[in-house]
């Protein structure tokens, strides 16, 4: 039995915190953030396996200091056990310069007051130069030779390309974090990042990820007790299988945690087709005591008091981010600032959608809603305070029954219309097993079936959702989905034929419908849940606002 001595103690600790050059820059960048850096420049070369520089305008070191900034577990930001408890910077172990210096050649320049400085060079953990330097106030801190003491480490890097998108994507994360700081990014002389302080969230996302995904992004701002969840989600009409961004903070710091982003996900339920993936991104802030960040050697993690509850919430954040009617999908690219809650739709006195809610709660002989123009036999307008609304009739219909028939199958039923002459219907041996599994649901919606002989089932009784209604080729529509699992990927039951049966029974493209129908559809569909989508993912209602109009001829 023996000590370890000190050089293999810290590539030991090097090994738990320094997994490749993207660990030294985010151990470096988080360092310069909480020294108050209010620019952060990061230059890498080969992917950081040659060179990785990282620079800042913070508070600095005097010389004492950086001295002993290269001692394990040396650090400003705790000083007893209780300030683990809540503690709100990204570094506080004391380990990571230690740790890069040990497999590196290492070179740290630093100034408290842009007037005396000190420079240190440390190779393999051994300091062999200090001097004086002149720069500005801040740190830059040269890692060079990445792993060169540690071949066995070396020889497991990635290809320059793959590294350099980790690096990459460390920066884009820890940039998310502080859209007050400037970021830089440089791989082999070539700018990679360049995003300049931004005065909110959504400018810092669309200057990392472009214009065209941020327009996607609804804000989440959410709270319930002590947790307060806020961030971006996804429109559901922009979901897709894959490419997907989800992101997860805590008290500011990131981590990787997919059962947050999975609660976030079921926010989505009955908004989007089963396999599809939306963008999140999720900062959740909630006391100190609530969570535990000191969990994992890089900090990736975090452990929840009640981690139930912390899911429950982010669901319930997501869900409520995609129920205003600013989550329809804007036209044009004069509605720009259209895709963060903005008010395009929005519901106040005397405004067109008003009227609309009014006439929800009190039907009136005389309706004072706008005038409704359908087009195509498929798809209905009307003109609100600032855009132009384009409803599709089958997804607007679709939602409303969806949710009348959750409703329905979790309470009552529905109300069924008797028939004076039963029908007669076959089906396969596999649709007749899927009548069985689903009878009670079937007759809550309004179908009463009896078995004929044979392959032959008497319908008794059937729903009336709408007067176009054809109860037989619904039937035999939703048993064939039911049997062929066609809408499967649902987790929960009843809504899985909650969906189905309402993509079966909703009014049809085609269908032309007359101003009655009309306004009573547009005012279901604005005092459902989530109006702005259907079942499958589709936007129900879409809008052309009122300044792309007016871009399109001139006038802007």
């Amino acid at each position: 039995m023996q000590v370890l001595p000190a050089q293999v103690a810290d590539q030991i600790a090097a090994g738990e915190v320094v997994e490749r050059p993207a660990s030294v820059v985010k151990e470096l960048v988080e360092n310069a953030l909480d020294a108050g850096a209010r620019a952060v420049r990061v230059e890498l070369e080969d992917g950081g396996k040659t060179l990785i520089r990282v620079s800042d305008d913070g508070q600095g070191m005097d010389s004492e200091d950086a001295v002993t900034a290269l001692q394990r577990h040396a650090t400003s930001k705790i000083h007893t056990a209780a300030d683990l408890i809540g503690v709100a910077t990204f570094g506080f172990r004391g380990e990571a310069l230690p740790a890069i210096a040990s497999v590196s050649r290492f070179e740290i320049e630093t100034s408290p007051d842009g007037v005396t400085g000190t420079r240190l060079r440390v190779t393999g953990g051994k300091v062999e130069a200090k001097e004086d330097a002149v720069r500005q106030r801040g740190t830059t801190i040269t890692v060079r030779a990445l792993f060169f003491n540690t071949p066995a480490r070396r020889k497991f890097l990635r290809a320059t390309q793959t590294e350099t998108r980790a690096a990459v994507e460390v920066v884009t994360v820890l940039a998310l974090t502080r859209p007050d700081v400037a970021f830089t990014l440089t791989s082999d002389g070539r700018e990679l990042l360049d995003c300049p302080p931004a005065a909110q969230r959504i400018d810092r996302v669309r200057g990392l990820w472009g214009r065209e995904l941020a327009e996607t992004l609804l804000p989440v701002s959410y709270r319930e007790g002590p947790l307060e969840v806020s961030g971006f989600a996804q429109r559901p009409a922009q979901a897709r299988p894959a490419g997907r961004k989800g992101y997860v903070f805590v008290r500011g710091r990131p981590i990787r945690d997919p059962f947050i982003l999975r609660a976030g996900e079921a926010g989505y339920r009955s908004t989007i087709a089963p396999g599809d993936r939306p963008s999140l991104v999720l900062f959740l802030d909630l006391p100190g005591d609530g969570v535990d960040v000191n969990v994992h050697p890089a900090k990736h993690e975090a452990r929840f008091r009640d981690k139930f509850f912390v899911e429950k919430v982010v669901e319930e954040a997501v869900r409520e981010a995609l129920a205003p009617l600013a989550a329809a999908a804007p036209l044009g690219a004069g509605s720009q600032e259209a895709g963060i809650g903005a008010g395009w739709l929005g519901i106040g006195a005397g405004t067109p959608l008003d009227l609309f809610a009014r006439e929800a709660q009190a039907p009136g002989s005389r309706p004072l809603t706008p005038p409704l123009l359908q087009v195509f036999d498929t798809y209905i307008l009307f003109q609100t305070d600032a855009a132009v609304a384009i409803v599709d009739q089958h997804s607007a219909h679709e939602r409303v029954l969806y949710e009348d028939v959750m409703r329905q199958l979790t309470g009552d039923g529905a109300s069924a219309q008797r028939l004076l002459l039963p029908l007669t219907l076959d089906f396969s041996p596999p649709e007749l097993e899927a009548i069985d599994a689903h009878r009670e649901l079937l007759q809550r919606v309004g179908f009463e079936l009896e078995p004929f002989s044979g392959r032959s089932v008497v319908v008794h009784t059937v729903p009336n959702p709408h007067p176009r209604f054809e109860a037989a080729r619904c039937l035999q529509e939703l048993v064939a989905d039911l049997a062929g699992g066609r809408f499967g990927g649902w987790q929960n039951r009843l809504e899985r034929f909650a969906a189905t049966y309402a993509c079966r029974a909703a009014i049809k493209a085609g269908n032309r419908l007359d101003v009655d129908e009309m306004r009573e559809l547009v005012v279901r569909l604005l005092t459902a849940t989530l109006p702005a989508h259907d079942v499958h993912g589709r936007p129900s209602m879409v809008q052309l606002p009122k300044d792309e109009l007016e871009r399109r001829f001139g006038r802007t």
